[in-house]
């Protein structure tokens, strides 16, 4: 079988809301408000789950996990990103790498760049070195610059 390479993007998006968690890449972020959604709403999680699905031509999170399934209320995402590597496992694709980026005024992220990291590349199954993540603002414009949630977008090659 000859070298496959695909590349997949991904975009997800959540307000913020009091009495949620804020988890971003399965990792706890201490800030007094958390994102609204369905499951632990983790938008780092889901950009990377749609830039896989949509590189290996799966369809997107909402079609494997959708917010109609009671199952998913709630769940942690990291369950939902090792179901997604499972499905790209089984289709005979592999991670090359990952390239995402954090949107948010607020909370400060750059401590837990390395947490998050490592944690993503736990439930991924590969180096830490083949994970890269960037926190950015936006200079205070948009909704994002407003504080009123928080956005994510990844990037990831993909192999057969």
């Amino acid at each position: 079988m000859s070298l496959a390479l695909r590349v997949g993007q991904g975009f997800d998006v959540h307000p913020f809301v009091e009495g949620r968690r804020l988890v971003l890449g399965g990792v706890e972020v201490p800030y007094h408000l958390g994102l609204a959604g369905h499951s632990d709403a983790d938008v780092l999680i889901h950009a990377i789950c749609d830039a896989l699905l949509g590189a290996a031509g799966m369809g997107d999170i909402g079609h494997h996990f959708p917010d109609s399934d009671a199952a998913y209320a709630g769940v942690d995402s990291t369950k939902l990103l090792a179901q997604v590597v499972r499905l790209l496992a089984e289709a005979g694709w592999r991670l090359g790498n990952v390239d995402a980026t954090v949107v948010a005024q607020r909370p400060k992220l750059a401590p837990y760049i390395d947490a998050m990291r490592a944690r993503l590349a736990e439930v991924l199954a590969v180096a830490q070195a083949q994970i890269n993540i960037k926190a950015t603002t936006t200079e205070k414009l948009g909704f994002c610059g407003r504080g009123e949630g928080i956005a994510a977008q990844a990037v990831v090659l993909i192999s057969r």
